[in-house]
């Protein structure tokens, strides 16, 4: 194999390992361990638990959990908390209580968080202390080039080289090739509920170091404080933690692999973390994909939602559906009347929740600060949600949001000039929206 097609062959596997530069030492590890995952499917890894006290890879957990910032644990211990006292010396101690076996992991605290777009609905996260993301953070750089050697390409969420944009542009492909019944599944409280013995069977395959198996036994059997209270778990992986989305990947590998020896014959496989559709050519074969999916999921100790997965037809530009933020529905070409392609905009929810964070930072309680300072923390609000929804059909609803941000900052202005009423004045015209240096969505979609 040629040196440039050794190096394509990487970049389609998600390995990030550049030709052009020196690796660093736990870049190095973790193409090492994904090399000899390759190379030998039935290996199992005995000597992991060591890579965990380097130095250089609890620095890089570090620098990972210090970028993510994220709220303090059940002891109240901040990221600041711990840069202030000395990184140096924090890391050292975690490397000596792992090193020593006198390592605990704190309980969680559970923290309920709104759902965005639902009102009155909430979701549980667990927040570990600090100290524990950054061991998780640790395990996790260790574990992930192991198991990313398995993945199949069917899977999308929290992958390096893989985005929801990717598993996006897979669902238009396979729906313009006539998949055009949808089975839109919702897997009832995935992360919570994933059975502790089913998941680590799945690590058991590639890890058989004891250590390194007692640790990740010894966070998903941590106790959580829900107020005060505690309780061990029994099943489901510490939603917020560094590690959870890597253990999801792992536990639902399962599917990946039924579906490419068994279910490839019923549709189409998308998967993103715990979010999932198939696409196939017939309804019959959509209700087959169901049953199949349930069945695995089942011996995963989880089920599929049966109030929020359904079946949708694509053609002629029925139904729709929404995945990963956007609602995807084919649209009749207007070259080629009768043809009929799938096309994604932002959904209805995306549009709710950007919305709610326009309004909010427009709010009449922050009439006594300037405009600039409120279009100062809106633009990067805008900035970010545009730099997402731009991979797509987006063009009408980026208009509505920037037509939405216009009204709400003159309503705004009115407001601190003591203007009654939510009418524009003649002022708040286009050149004066300019002058403010609001983001502008119109004119960011690409298409595809």
């Amino acid at each position: 194999m040629s040196a440039e097609s050794a190096s394509s062959a990487r970049r389609e596997e998600g390995v990030a390992r550049p030709d052009d530069r020196p690796l660093d030492k736990v870049r190095a590890l973790q193409w090492t361990l994904y090399r000899c995952a390759k190379q030998d499917p039935e290996r199992r890894f005995h000597a992991l638990f060591g890579h965990i006290l380097r130095r250089d890879v609890l620095w890089r957990a570090w620098s990972g959990v210090l970028t993510n910032r994220g709220a303090p644990g059940v002891d109240g211990v901040t990221v600041d908390a711990v840069s202030d006292s000395g990184v140096e010396d924090f890391l050292q101690d975690l490397s000596r209580r792992l090193r020593s076996g006198t390592y605990r992991p704190t309980p969680l605290r559970r923290v309920m968080i709104p759902k965005p777009g639902r009102p009155g609905e909430f979701r549980p996260l667990s927040i570990p202390a600090v100290a524990d993301r950054v061991v998780m953070a640790a395990a996790k750089i260790v574990l992930e080039p192991i198991f990313e050697a398995d993945f199949l390409p069917v899977s999308y969420g929290f992958r390096p080289k893989r985005s929801a944009i990717d598993a996006c542009q897979s669902v238009r492909v396979e729906a313009n090739r006539g998949r055009e019944w949808v089975l839109e599944a919702d897997i009832r409280d995935c992360f919570g509920s994933i059975g502790h013995e089913a998941l680590m069977a799945q690590v058991a395959r590639r890890v058989s170091d004891r250590s390194m198996l007692r640790l990740l036994r010894s966070w998903l059997k941590v106790g959580i404080l829900p107020e005060g209270a505690s309780g061990a778990s029994t099943a489901g992986t510490p939603q917020g933690s560094p590690i959870s989305p890597l253990l999801a990947n792992i536990a639902l590998h399962v599917l990946d692999e039924t579906w490419q020896r068994d279910g490839h014959r019923f549709g189409v496989l998308v998967r993103y973390c715990d979010d999932f559709v198939i696409l196939c050519p017939t309804r019959e074969r959509a209700e087959q994909a169901r049953e199949l999916a349930g069945a695995v999921l089942a011996h995963l100790g989880l089920q599929l939602h049966p109030g929020k997965t359904g079946i949708v037809h694509l053609a002629r530009g029925g139904q729709g559906f929404d995945f990963l933020g956007f609602h995807h529905q084919k649209v009749e070409s207007w070259r080629h009347r009768g043809r009929f392609y799938l096309q994604r905009w932002p959904s209805q929810r995306a549009m709710t929740v950007m919305r709610g964070k326009i309004r909010a930072a427009t709010d009449r309680r922050q009439v006594g600060r300037p405009v600039s300072a409120v279009v100062a923390d809106l633009n990067p609000v805008l900035r970010g949600w545009a730099a997402y929804f731009r991979n797509g059909n987006s063009a009408r609803k980026f208009s509505t949001i920037d037509s939405y941000v216009h009204e709400r900052l003159a309503i705004f202005d009115n407001r601190k000039r003591g203007i009654p009423g939510r009418r524009w004045g003649k002022r708040h015209n286009g050149a004066w929206f300019a002058r403010l240096g609001v983001v502008r969505l119109s004119g960011n979609v690409r298409a595809g």
